[in-house]
């Protein structure tokens, strides 16, 4: 379950806050308050949370404070700052910390709702990067984002081999294909996507499998066949090679990275 957490000294804007949030909510969002940054940052060893609201003044730790020792963890929250005054100082800051809305007090319900509503769907957005940059392997972005300046023929190898990653494809059945010497192919294609083939086809088999393992329940060993690996104990042993994990450990880690978001 998401949390939201409210951080405020002042008691009666803290307990408003929270309960329009639970009204909003529903009971979707685990709401949890704190009185001071101080209070906040102790709750936060021990907890998560994905949208922070807090105010900009408050005694020993500030609300810009801690919005900037949040910003230090893997993951920091989204943030929302209240205030009750109007200083471009600390709304200047509080954007440059990547803060989502600043209200000023007293507080519109309508407005702190769609503010929270703003907020999480940024959140979604962060995390749907964050695990689209777990999946892509960044040798291959590169042949990607170059692959309009390649020749004709390394563009159709390119487009064949991602319609037959399931099929055992050598070097030699794709120069045939092209009709073109494999020696002559195999200098062309490295020069042009700096891999060597075998390592395109690697790379590309182990990305396929990476969007399976998060996207599907497939075993291990159907998701081996349909990357072109006729055993699953070989498929494991080059996946952990590349990624440094069994495909079992990233299915996984990805699994609860997810659960820890939402």
């Amino acid at each position: 379950m998401e949390t939201i957490l409210i951080v405020d000294d002042e008691p009666r804007t803290r307990e408003g806050v929270r309960k329009t949030l639970e009204a909003w909510s529903s009971g979707q969002y685990r709401i949890e308050t704190a009185a001071s940054g101080v209070e906040a940052l102790a709750w936060l060893q021990n907890n998560e949370v994905n949208l922070l609201i807090t105010d900009v003044r408050m005694p020993e730790i500030g609300g810009l404070e801690l919005v900037e020792k949040l910003n230090e963890m893997p993951h920091p929250p989204v943030v929302i700052v209240i205030s009750g005054h109007p200083e471009f100082d600390y709304a200047q800051k509080a954007l440059q910390f990547g803060v989502v809305e600043y209200l000023l007090k007293p507080l519109d319900k309508t407005k702190l709702v769609r503010a929270v509503e703003l907020a999480l769907k940024r959140k979604e957005d962060i995390y749907r990067i964050e695990r689209m940059e777990k999946l892509i392997d960044p040798k291959l972005m590169e042949t990607v984002q170059q692959e309009k300046v390649y020749s004709t023929q390394v563009r159709e190898a390119l487009q064949y081999l991602d319609e037959h990653l399931h099929e055992s494809i050598s070097m030699r059945d794709i120069a045939e294909q092209l009709h073109m010497n494999a020696s002559y192919f195999s200098v062309l294609f490295k020069e042009q996507t700096g891999l060597t083939y075998s390592e395109y086809v690697t790379r590309r088999r182990i990305q396929r499998a990476k969007e399976l393992l998060v996207s599907t329940r497939l075993s291990i060993a159907e998701i081996a066949e349909q990357v072109g690996y006729q055993t699953a104990k070989y498929f494991v042993k080059v996946f952990r090679a590349l990624e440094n994990v069994s495909p079992g450990q990233y299915r996984q880690n990805v699994m609860t990275t997810e659960e820890r978001i939402q």
